[in-house]
């Protein structure tokens, strides 16, 4: 029985292969360094992490991790990653960890050189900009269409660089947000403040959701809104007046002063008509607000940006991407 379990246990270990591709990623104010990770199974489809190595120094150093997702490829898993390395030659190697299914494995290391390392604190990207619930939606790094209603969504990277790393000694937390939307749309991010760490070369992600509305033309009845049916505590205040009224006018036959004041106070009564039908109240009950118009047409350019703060001083970067609403 035993040998039963162990070989069963062999069965299930899958061979797989991993490839390492990087290559500088030119931004707008820096270069970062992007890797493509693609791991490949006998069987089925790895699951699990990749990490990047660098061993220049002799000892390998974790620089960046991601998680595989499948890709076009038969039998095939892929991570992307963008991370900040200092000047000077690199030796990077991508490393799977492998699972209960899959073996693990590492790819040939990959060499090249960095020499214009980023001067900002930190480089933001958008990536990923699709068109959510769309079975045929395309993703683009640098626009976003959409017809009012629609949702969009993207990622947005903060990338550290060494120079801004090398002076941390706790978490530094970075605030995102979005501005150059049209009326009637909104964005927001999960999560809205990101952090970086010391000694972290790989960037952190947030994810985007971009939100318009579509026009609306209903309008509510006049008997349906609140306040359109009679008021019992108007009645119990006009109806007496009313009958007031009229025994003034009975009384005003015997006595001019009583005529005189029927007068005035059917003028006052008249006035306080007048002003409650000029209500803005009496308005919006009676004709009801404006359908909603929708989000408007038009390119718009959207800026994503990321702030962090020490206290002391503020440090902003941000990136820009194009919003088209049809």
């Amino acid at each position: 029985m035993p040998a039963l379990f162990a070989a069963a246990s062999r069965a299930q270990d899958v061979n797989t292969t991993t490839t390492l591709s990087v290559q500088p990623s030119k931004s707008a104010t820096c270069s970062l360094t992007s890797a493509t990770v693609v791991v490949t199974a006998n069987a089925g489809v790895a699951g699990g992490t990749v990490s990047i190595v660098d061993e220049a120094g002799g000892a390998p150093v974790q620089l960046a991790n991601a998680v595989l997702s499948p890709s076009s490829q038969a039998n095939s898993s892929q991570a992307n990653l963008v991370f900040a390395l200092a000047n000077g030659p690199h030796i990077l190697s991508a490393v799977y960890a492998g699972n209960a299914t899959f073996d693990g494995s590492t790819s040939a290391p990959a060499s090249l050189t960095i020499s214009s390392q980023c001067d900002s604190e930190f480089v933001v990207t958008v990536s990923d900009l699709t068109v959510s619930n769309l079975a045929a939606a395309t993703t683009s790094a640098t626009t976003l269409t959409l017809t009012p209603g629609q949702t969009g969504t993207g990622t947005v990277t903060v990338t550290p660089s060494q120079e801004y790393l090398s002076t941390l000694t706790a978490p530094s937390f970075v605030t995102i947000s979005c501005a150059g939307l049209p009326d009637l749309a909104n964005c927001a991010f999960t999560p809205e403040n990101v952090e970086l760490l010391p000694g972290q070369n790989a960037g952190v992600t947030s994810s985007m959701v971009i939100q318009t509305y579509a026009a609306s033309s209903t309008f509510l009845s006049p008997s349906s809104r609140p306040g359109s049916r009679s008021n019992p505590i108007a009645w119990a205040f006009l109806l007496p007046g009313v009958l007031a009224l009229g025994g003034l006018a009975w009384g005003a036959r015997r006595r001019e002063w009583l005529s005189r004041l029927s007068l005035v106070t059917l003028l006052g009564l008249v006035t306080l008509l007048g002003a409650t039908g000029c209500n803005p109240r009496y308005y919006y009950e009676h004709h009801g607000p404006q359908p909603n118009p929708g989000t408007p047409a038009g390119t718009y350019t959207l800026t994503v940006a990321a702030q962090s703060n020490n206290g002391i001083t503020a440090v902003t970067n941000s990136a820009s991407f194009v919003l088209t609403v049809k």
